[in-house]
Parts: C-alpha cells; structure tokens; sequence
C-alpha cells in the first residue's frame, strides 16, 4: 500500500439534517467544530446538513410530478396570449 494517501482522520461523525432534526451516526473525514452526544452516550463530532434521505422528495415520496397534458395546455394557452398580443 502506498503511504501517506489514505485520510488519517476517519471516525463516526453525527450527520444532522437542519429541515427535520433528523441524525445520523456515519463513519467520515469531514472536519467539524462542534460536538454532541448521540444515543450510546459517547459524544462525536457533529456536522449539519440542509438536506438527507430523510427529507429529500426522492426518499421521502412526495415528488411533485405535473402530468405531461397539463405542460401541454400551458404551453398552448401562453402561445395563444402571445399570438393575439401580436397580432393587435
């Protein structure tokens, strides 16, 4: 193995989502400030993050799909306002 190219630092980190308080205990490099305690009562380190599987649409099921008529009938009525207004 080669040395020195592997992170040194590699340790379980608490993943927190900010949108639903969601945590997660994961094995990771990423460097954090802050520390807290998760439910084994050790404390690691903590870092934040705006989205996970937790509250990402995807995950979650509450993809909001528009059908592909209801584009369709957009599109026509904002080409019809258009072609009128030009046409005055």
């Amino acid at each position: 193995m080669k040395k020195d190219i592997h992170p040194k630092d590699y340790r379980q980190v608490i993943f927190v989502d900010n949108s639903n308080g969601a945590q997660f205990l994961v094995s990771s490099t990423i460097k954090t400030k802050e520390m807290a305690k998760w439910t084994d009562g050790k404390e690691y380190p903590v870092y934040h993050v705006e989205i996970s599987s937790a509250s990402h649409p995807f995950y979650t099921n509450q993809e909001k799909t528009m059908d592909a008529a209801g584009r369709v009938e957009k599109f026509k009525t904002r080409q019809s306002k258009s072609t009128a207004s030009k046409k005055k």
